[in-house]
């Protein structure tokens, strides 16, 4: 309990109690905020990966169209 003053004991408590409740979550808000930032950065890695592996298809599929035009084209000579 605070010591004497002449704001009501009950009043001093209470802002007392507020600030060691919010230095007692602290680590786990920031344990929390660290989780949610690791975990955005995998789901972006995540999403690169799966943008790159469908430009590589797209690239590999271009050549392989542009092979078989190539053989159709020799095919006709």
């Amino acid at each position: 309990m605070a010591y004497p003053t002449a704001v009501n004991s009950q009043i001093t408590d209470s802002v007392s109690q507020a600030g060691v409740v919010t230095l007692g979550s602290a680590p786990a808000v920031a344990l929390a905020s660290l989780y949610q930032a690791v975990a955005q950065a995998i789901a972006m890695a995540a999403h690169n990966a799966t943008f790159a592996q469908q430009q590589a298809y797209i690239t590999a599929q271009a050549a392989t169209a542009q092979g078989v035009a190539l053989i159709y084209a020799q095919a006709n000579t």
